[in-house]
């Protein structure tokens, strides 16, 4: 049997876990206030007059404002030169200031007036009257759609310079939030294999990795969770009627958490039972893909290259080509901060160059439908040296998690 797969009960395991969320700051009013700065000085160099960022992670990562997107604009503008405003409905305001960590004037619509109407207002107010503005990427259509028509005198482009710019590039607070986050879901894998048993449905092990999480400290529990056991494992996002547990499956589980509203990420695939000999090779297989990857995670070097050296371990082995299955269907990587995908993607289309800072899923998946698939998923974060394991790669699959 692998080292650390079955034998304990939920209960047993639950009980192991220990609270591991305390001695970690959330972000500081301080580096809002710097990362509005940032974003003021990347308006400058792209020629925006100023940015709109909708409810959800955009305006969080600058002003600290918690708030979810809705069918109600709720929002701020970020003028290149000068002090953030904000847009939100006229019920919500005493809320909305509550959860306001940088303060700025909140400009408000009742229910039966324009809140587009009001945005144009408040850029006129700016002394912006023929000014380029930058629409968060991430606003809903019929925002953005409102905004251009209510203000047409002006030109609208994608944020997504300074938004991705700003936030592709982590600060130190932010890689100890998510060293803290993966290594809060690590021990949850840990837990996870060791209840591991016949029969079990993947249900029961989603409840438990839920459960385990809030024990080790994650507030709102599992972020997401993916569990696959035998031939459904072959399929990256599982499929619509899952398997239960049999003697000598391999075994695929994704799950992560959030810590003051960054993210873990990590999956670990190994056998219930004892691996055969073409599991053992995939398995191998597939962790050398990821060690590619890493090796070529270097300063300066295009993101696509790192997407490139992962595939051709696969493809001299006689899988692909390119994003062919059996192989590797989708993308070695993805940023990740407060959300979970961002930029920039270890991916053949993306040319961003790797900077210090910016942080990685390194997981570049071998897919055989018919049989099963190996993901492997650790993170790293670059440094100036080169790239930093957030969490080590499994040991082997016999002992996935140091346990021997």
């Amino acid at each position: 049997m692998t080292i650390g797969v079955g034998g304990v009960s939920p209960q047993q395991a639950l009980a192991k876990l220990t609270h591991m969320a305390e001695g970690v700051a959330a972000i500081s009013d301080d580096e809002f206030t710097l990362r509005i700065s940032r974003a003021q000085q990347l308006m400058a160099q792209h020629g925006l007059d100023a940015i709109y960022v909708n409810a959800g992670t955009n305006l969080y990562y600058f002003s600290g404002t918690r708030w979810f997107s809705s069918e109600r604009m709720v929002g701020a503008i970020i003028p290149a030169v000068g002090h953030i405003e904000y847009i939100a409905p006229a019920f919500e305001l005493d809320t909305l200031q509550g959860y306001m960590a940088i303060k700025g004037q909140v400009n408000t619509w009742h229910e039966d007036q324009s809140p587009y109407q009001l945005f144009a207002d408040v850029l006129n107010n700016m002394g912006l009257t023929q000014a380029k503005i930058g629409i968060d990427e991430s606003t809903p259509f019929f925002i953005s759609d409102g905004i251009a028509q209510a203000a047409s005198q002006h030109r609208f482009t994608s944020a997504t310079t300074v938004t991705a710019g700003c936030r592709m590039i982590k600060s130190t607070a932010e890689i100890a939030l998510m060293q803290r986050a993966k290594d809060m879901t690590l021990e949850v894998h840990k837990a996870a294999a060791s209840i591991l048993r016949e029969g079990i449905t993947t249900a029961e092990v989603e409840s438990f990795i839920d459960q385990a999480h809030y024990a080790v400290g994650a507030a709102q529990g599992s972020y997401f969770c993916i569990v696959l056991f035998g031939e459904d494992t072959a399929y990256p996002h599982g499929v619509k009627s899952p398997k239960s547990l049999t003697l000598n499956d391999t075994v695929l589980i994704d799950t992560g958490c959030q810590l003051h509203g960054y993210n873990s990420d990590i999956t670990r695939t190994y056998v219930f039972g004892e691996p055969n000999e073409r599991q053992r090779q995939l398995w191998q297989l597939e962790q050398d893909a990821q060690i590619a990857a890493f090796n070529a995670a270097q300063i300066g070097t295009p993101c696509c290259d790192v997407d490139v050296a992962a595939r051709k371990v696969l493809q001299d082995a006689g899988f692909g080509p390119g994003y062919q299955v059996p192989g590797l269907p989708h993308r070695t990587g993805h940023g990740i901060g407060l959300d979970i995908h961002e930029w920039p993607y270890l991916v053949g289309n993306d040319s961003t160059l790797l900077a210090s800072g910016m942080c990685f899923s390194n997981e570049p998946m071998l897919c055989v439908p018919g049989e099963f698939g190996i993901r492997h998923e650790d993170h790293f974060y670059m440094t100036s040296e080169g790239p930093k394991w957030f969490t080590q790669p499994a040991k082997s699959i016999d002992d996935p998690f140091y346990l021997g």
